[in-house]
């Protein structure tokens, strides 16, 4: 076994360190969600923080970690007598992003439980973490099902599983940390609300602080052993202090004073529902017993509302998180206590603040994004070659403000995929609706009771059946076959000319690209942004699970010059085909937001429209937001769209509460195709 970076080693990343330690104070707290760019020692500080967790006496030879003290009375590997034990190392588990539900929660062996009429259970990695940490490194990577049957077990510290009519409950309590990089994708609000404690991380900008992180990491590699040894002293005094936080929790007095601070906060800061109250109650009691007093202070409630409000507070995937400290602290200031002086400072001093052993503190980064000035109105089109209108100008106009975004219809790709679990589109996946059965292709996960049965039946006489039990062999059994929604690939290709530029269309624009964003935020799809302007197009994003990312490249969108629509959908043709390569299973879907109009060079139109029908001879879903407005149409967009084999659609169609069927549209215009 390798020897971990000790915790006490690693420099700076105070908040990090402060909220893992908390929750191992009291687990209670509800687990830590650290939010931070790559490299900034998530999970160095995560892997460390195993080592400091005090052993846990457990049954002899229980799979599932009982307390010999106070033995789970529904334990599988029960029922076990009190008392006795032994203790062992609490361990860390990860959760691979690519593990199956039968991995986490464990899984009943279907075989015999038919054949034989033995419930034998394969304890999952929630059996494994009981009394320990789970961690997920990219949680925000997992499968939504994964998450929540995590999740689940973590709010109610049990997990149950259920195949078949059979069902088996362990206790599963465990600290819960996830780690995650907000560029590639970001957790839904209400899976963001059940970690109790989020931290953002960012590397120092300080050259001296750097200095010293790559010299120990240095030595760390050189000599594991001998670097570890160096910080043993500093290991055993934090281990020792965490124990004696434990055996001070129960005694710490959260007084009325406290209470109304922390509810006050809350409401000030229009966090929904409860949880962020409890939660705050038990950071502020653990803070108060890791400084080793026995009364909860202001400065425990408001390093408890940084750490525990933050992520609570975004109303969609766009907001920053963070909190405005000087509105807290009025609040707190408003609502302050009467509480006793609470004496000198206990170990470590007060505030709650974790020992400092690198040479300062990074900064944590502004994840904050600035205004985007309005531009001037830009001219009318012009004529280009052949009568057609052309874009406006061949400056650049500066970027301006999304519209409003409102709610979408929704664009699906027509047939039945076998992508990603998500939400937009048909596909045959493990969750959903059973609609048949067939073979099962290696390990048996979802039975089709009725279909075995029926393949079981004919043979009964030949096996010798002389019971009333069927005689059921492993090439009876069927997997069911499920029809759930799969997340798609949808791959934006905006027109950023002139021409939409002209009459301040690109505001309107923006707002329904955002829109669709946020659709797509919320079906669970990886998202892709490609302009095109002046001479050629651009992949402004590529391919990628972070729709926020998606929505900052937008803001920062200019406009103006000429309009490459052919460069345009060549680009995207290039961007498909590499992803078609990376994931084949993931499905496309084209959204081109466009006027329709084409210039530069000879015949742009029909290069364009060359450029099209590439898309169409692949079968790419597609779909036209027609921008064009004013009172004279020239219906280019249309005819972009029959090119695509697609279909268009107005600004004004795509809102949710429109009369227009975009969905019935897609569908139709490709069966047609």
């Amino acid at each position: 076994m390798s020897t971990p970076y000790p915790f006490t080693a690693i420099v700076g990343q105070d908040d990090l360190r402060l909220a893992l330690l908390l929750n191992a104070v009291s687990p209670a707290v509800g687990g830590v969600l650290v939010r931070g760019e790559k490299g900034t020692a998530k999970s160095t500080a995560v892997r460390a923080l195993s080592a400091l967790i005090p052993q846990v006496p457990v049954v002899p030879g229980c799979r599932f970690s009982c307390d010999p003290a106070a033995p789970d009375p529904a334990c599988p590997d029960g029922p076990h007598e009190a008392g006795g034990g032994t203790a062992r190392p609490a361990r860390m588990v990860e959760l691979p992003v690519g593990a199956s539900e039968d991995r986490l929660v464990g899984a009943l062996d279907i075989e015999r439980a038919l054949a034989e009429g033995v419930k034998a259970f394969e304890p999952g990695l929630l059996a494994d973490a009981h009394r320990g940490i789970l961690y997920v490194d990219e949680v925000n990577l997992l499968h939504d099902h994964l998450v929540d049957l995590l999740l689940d077990a973590a709010a109610m510290g049990a997990s149950y599983v259920e195949r078949e009519g059979v069902s088996v409950r362990h206790a599963a309590r465990f600290l819960l940390v996830g780690t995650m990089n907000p560029e590639e994708g970001e957790l839904r609000p209400q899976l963001l609300d059940r970690f109790g404690l989020t931290v953002e991380v960012a590397a120092s900008r300080e050259p001296d602080q750097r200095v010293e992180v790559v010299r120990r990491r240095l030595a760390y590699d050189d000599d594991p052993g001998g670097f570890a040894g160096r910080w043993a002293d500093d290991e055993a005094a934090l281990r020792a202090r965490i124990v004696a936080a434990r055996a001070l929790l129960p005694q710490v007095r959260l007084g009325d004073g406290a209470l109304r601070q922390i509810a006050a906060t809350c409401a000030a800061f229009e966090v929904d529902g409860m949880r962020a109250d409890i939660v705050m109650a038990r950071t502020a009691t653990a803070l108060a017993a890791w400084a080793g007093r026995s009364d909860v202070l202001a400065e425990d409630v408001r390093q408890a509302a940084l750490l525990a409000l933050p992520h609570r507070r975004r109303r969609n995937p766009f907001d920053a998180p963070g909190l405005d400290e000087d509105k807290l602290d009025e609040t707190l200031e408003e609502f302050g206590d009467d509480d006793p002086d609470p004496g000198p400072d206990g170990p470590g001093g007060g505030g709650g603040q974790p020992p400092k052993d690198g040479p300062g503190t990074p900064p944590q980064g502004d994840a904050g994004q600035g205004d985007a000035g309005r531009g001037d109105t830009p001219a009318e089109p012009q004529e280009a070659e052949g009568g057609r209108p052309q874009a406006a100008g061949g400056g650049e106009q500066q970027a301006v403000r999304a519209a409003e975004p409102f709610r979408t219809k929704v664009l699906s790709v027509p047939g039945l995929g076998e992508g990603a679990a998500g939400r937009r589109s048909r596909a045959r996946t493990e969750h959903g609706r059973t609609t048949g059965a067939r073979r099962p292709r290696g390990a048996l996960t979802k039975l089709h009771l009725a279909a075995t049965v029926q393949a079981a039946a004919p043979h009964q006489r030949a096996r010798g059946r002389s019971g009333r039990g069927l005689v059921v062999r492993r090439d009876d059994l069927r997997q069911a076959t499920r029809e759930g929604r799969e997340g798609n690939l949808v791959l934006f290709l905006v027109d950023a000319s002139g021409s939409m530029a002209a009459r301040q269309r690109m505001s309107a624009v923006k707002g329904a690209v955002l829109s669709l964003l946020l659709d797509a935020y919320q079906r669970r799809d990886k998202v892709g942004l490609i302009t095109f302007r002046g001479k050629d197009a651009e992949v402004a994003l590529p391919p990628t699970s972070s729709v926020d990312a998606a929505a900052a490249r937008l803001e920062r969108l200019p406009t103006g010059g000429r309009t490459p629509l052919a460069a345009g959908l060549l680009r995207a043709h290039d961007v498909l085909r590499v992803e078609r390569l990376r994931d084949p299973a993931r499905r496309p879907l084209l959204v081109v937001v466009t006027d329709g109009r084409a210039t530069g060079g000879v015949d742009p139109l029909a290069l364009a429209s060359r450029s099209a029908r590439l898309h169409a001879a692949e079968k790419t879903a597609s779909v036209v937001v027609d921008c064009e407005s004013g009172p004279v149409r020239l219906g280019l967009a249309g005819e972009l769209a029959r090119d695509l084999g697609g279909t268009a659609v107005t600004l004004d169609e795509l809102r949710a509460d429109s009369i227009a069927g975009i969905v019935r549209d897609v569908t139709a215009t490709r069966r047609a195709a």
